[in-house]
């Protein structure tokens, strides 16, 4: 057999792994850094001495912007922040919590729950998919709830007007039963009328 040949279909572990996928603050933020930056120039030109520190504002946001991260990898969740970075595991993570505002969180098997920095809403998506599966598809699972729902809706709506269409032949059925007695007793009535002799 010539050297090198492929004997086999290749298994799980030939496969590349997954490029790690980074859920940043989007760039546009430095746009308010900017002009974070020109609001504060101004008030520390009229006094250097003293407004020195508002210079740090727009330093300490761009500095912000650039730190805070999410990364999503085969190993698990890197998280990183100003302040420090943490790694959880995959086995640590338990679920998703959204809150009205700010960043998402994700609840772990001690009952804990951790902000995933940068990934708000409209980010969860790419952190749904970057999961592999691993972390479950709200929005899917939205969808198919109103799939659900909307289909409940139609059953009970149809099997209403089922049950009203029932009653009104139910109902025109006692209505005729009714008139039918009646009818033949106007009828025999008036054969005896006819049969009877005329009185003088």
């Amino acid at each position: 057999m010539p050297e090198g040949s492929d004997t086999g279909s290749s298994t799980e572990h030939d496969r590349p792994a997954p490029a790690a996928k980074v859920i940043r603050t989007p760039r546009l933020a430095f746009l308010g850094v900017v002009v974070l930056l020109l609001g504060t120039f101004f008030f520390f030109v009229g006094a250097p001495a003293f407004l020195w520190w508002l210079m740090l504002l727009p330093v300490a946001v761009g500095v912000w912007v650039l730190r805070t991260q999410t990364t999503v990898s085969e190993s698990g969740l890197d998280l990183r922040t100003v302040s420090g970075s943490r790694h959880l595991d995959w086995a640590q993570v338990e679920g998703l919590r959204i809150p009205k505002r700010g960043f998402v969180r994700v609840r772990l098997t001690d009952d804990s729950e951790v902000t995933l920095p940068a990934v708000s809403y409209d980010r969860l998506r790419d952190l749904i998919t970057a999961s592999d599966g691993r972390i479950p598809d709200v929005f899917t699972a939205a969808e198919e709830a109103e799939e659900r729902a909307w289909a409940e809706r139609v059953a009970a709506e149809k099997a209403a007007e089922e049950a009203t269409a029932k009653a009104t032949a139910e109902g025109d059925r006692e209505a005729a039963g009714k008139a039918t007695p009646a009818a033949d007793s106007q009828a025999d009535d008036g054969t005896a009328n006819e049969d009877s002799p005329p009185r003088d």
